[in-house]
């Protein structure tokens, strides 16, 4: 998946150019870059951050689990 996980970044990167132009119609090369380095960083860390949610909600649905069998037992 770790290609996946840089095209998302990248796809962040084009975005926030994209958002820094239609602010800025005559930004600068330092400001599109500054952008596109935001937006890689900033997807980066939002897909970490669905990443560890996803993981909390597995393991709090494991623990359901064990607790249901347990009481059962």
């Amino acid at each position: 998946m770790g290609l996946l996980d840089e095209v998302g970044k990248i796809a962040g990167a084009v975005a926030a150019v994209e958002a820094a132009e239609k602010v800025d119609p005559e930004a600068g090369l330092l400001t599109k870059g500054i952008a596109a380095i935001a937006g890689f960083e900033g997807a980066g860390k939002l897909e970490s951050l669905v990443e560890k949610k996803e993981e909390d909600k597995q393991d709090a649905d494991s623990a359901q689990a064990a607790d249901d069998a347990g009481a059962q037992a």
